[in-house]
């Protein structure tokens, strides 16, 4: 290998490179799931995405001669900077090389750094509400939907660079069928009998009003968490909207007391089976690929539980698994991942394990607050 330079990659060839480089790398991979193109420059587009419009993004390619060796993007949330100074880091792809990992790692720094963080986070693509979190084990397996994948040696690379451990973030696996629904529903009946807590489906005839409801409940139940990075109502809208092509009510729930919307729970068909097989394209047999694999699809992620504090005694989060179970018993599903959740929610964790899921992937997000060697 030759020197390594960093260089911006926001324009032109460059930034299509940045785009382009996470295909190359993991070209062939048995697990690496392809995202759309087209999504991927929606999501990095900062003239048009609204996460931008609260945030600033640079983007870094680390180049070898003409040969291109890894990427990242520094990320300064303007939402979140303000109480504790954090700038992140994200979109992190490289080969296996030390000298380039120090190289992308130092550049992102350098740039947070000079606009007042005091702490380097990340990955995250581009926030805690989107991809994040640094496969650490369970390599031997797909991701499911909006959850990531890298090669086992980036977490080595990363901690050498000089970046801590932040966070874990879990995944656990269960199957519809070894989970009993029946009992989890007589569990959480009881207590929600108690309560008046009701549990419908979203009204996806009323979708806009049904979002602008689960927004509110999703600044207000995740406030106080590690991490939380808070939605403005334009990214909330736009991830509903592209979540709502492969939403099935039957798994979209609100809980309400008085038919006052208190929490809600979010399982998502795992729509990566499809997009493996399209390879990232749409064109020309891409769509075809995708509508034909999803169609077969019977693998689910509960992707989001949230209930506001004062109601979470009521029986609310039992119901909603039990609900989430029974409906994926009833429609034929076989796997089910609930992800992520953090390593010290030991009421979250537990109650999964409760259900029979185990754990079988680790995200780690990591953290620094000085140069890198």
């Amino acid at each position: 290998m030759g020197e390594v330079t960093v260089v911006g990659a926001d324009d032109g060839k460059r930034f299509q490179q940045f785009v382009e480089f996470p295909y190359q790398h993991y070209r062939g991979h048995p697990y690496w799931v392809p995202p759309l193109r087209m999504a991927q420059w929606d999501l990095l587009d900062k003239s048009k995405h609204p996460f931008y419009k609260h945030a600033e993004m640079q983007c870094f390619l680390a180049v070898d001669g003409a040969q291109v060796v890894g990427r990242v993007a520094a990320i300064l949330d303007r939402s979140q900077f303000s109480q504790d100074r954090v700038g992140f880091f994200g979109f992190l792809e490289m080969i296996d090389s030390g000298p380039v990992a120090n190289a992308l790692l130092r550049s992102a720094w350098d740039w947070l750094r000079s606009r007042g963080a005091k702490v380097m986070r990340g990955p995250v693509n581009p926030s805690t509400n989107y991809e994040c979190g640094l496969l650490v084990d369970g390599f031997n397996s797909s991701p499911f939907v909006m959850m990531t994948y890298n090669f086992p040696y980036y977490s080595s690379l990363v901690e050498r660079a000089g970046l801590n451990k932040a966070k874990d973030l879990l995944a656990y696996l269960t199957t519809a069928a070894a989970t009993d629904g029946d009992r989890a529903m007589r569990v959480a009946k009881y207590r929600m009998d108690k309560s008046g807590v009701k549990i419908r489906h979203v009204n996806k005839k009323n979708f806009k009003a049904e979002v602008e409801s689960i927004w509110s409940i999703y600044n207000s139940a995740w406030s106080q968490n590690w991490g939380f990075a808070p939605l403005t109502q334009e990214e909330f809208q736009l991830l509903a909207k592209d979540m709502k092509e492969i939403l099935a009510p039957e798994f979209a729930l609100i809980g309400e007391i008085d038919d006052r919307p208190i929490g809600f729970a979010l399982a998502l068909p795992d729509i990566n089976r499809a997009l493996k097989a399209a390879g990232g394209s749409l064109f020309p047999f891409g769509l075809i690929k995708i509508l034909y694999h999803k169609r077969r699809i019977k693998t689910l992620r509960v992707m989001a539980l949230g209930v506001i504090e004062e109601f979470r005694t009521t029986g609310v989060a039992a119901g909603f698994y039990a609900t989430l179970i029974r409906q994926a018993q009833k429609l034929g599903y076989g796997e089910c991942e609930f992800s992520w959740v953090l390593e010290d929610n030991i009421l979250m964790n537990r109650s999964i394990e409760s259900l029979g899921a185990r754990r079988y992937k680790t995200y780690r997000l990591y953290e620094g607050t000085y140069h890198y060697a």
